[in-house]
């Protein structure tokens, strides 16, 4: 049976979507992932682009609100921002939300000078993110103590 894992944050556009992304692309064989958002606003195209610079495909994602899982017992939830770890939602799995801060790209990329730098903020963040996902499930373990 696979671990169920909600990665959850402010606007399901960016980071919460590469971590599922990336749990999916990664850990698919052991992982269910999913992710959704406090406040959801639509799949950012920064993100959908360095995702799939590094071989995994997001645009078909979809930006949504985490009321409309609800229903799935989830064995994880991970806030990847510290908004949605302080709204703190409850799930009916077994496991409270727990928080793993990754920096905010768009917030990153406001002082880019260029297109390049900008991205360069995005790769910098999607790459943070693999790293945690390629420890699972140490990595889960760790942040829960």
């Amino acid at each position: 049976m696979k671990h169920c894992i909600l990665f959850l944050c402010t606007g399901n556009s960016c980071r919460s979507q590469m971590a599922e992304g990336w749990t999916r692309h990664l850990k698919g064989d052991r992982f269910e992932a999913f992710s959704a958002g406090m406040e959801p606003q639509g799949l950012d195209p920064y993100a959908i682009q360095v995702m799939l610079e590094a071989g995994v495909d997001i645009f078909h994602h979809q930006s949504k609100h985490f009321d409309i899982l609800q229903e799935i017992a989830f064995d994880s939830v991970v806030a990847v921002c510290t908004h949605a770890a302080h709204c703190n939602p409850a799930y009916p799995g077994k496991e409270p939300v727990i928080c793993k801060n990754f920096d905010d790209p768009p917030k990153l990329a406001e002082s880019a000078r260029n297109e390049e730098e900008k991205l360069a903020s995005y790769r910098r963040v999607r790459d943070e993110i693999r790293a945690f996902v390629e420890g699972f499930p140490e990595s889960l373990e760790r942040i829960r103590k």
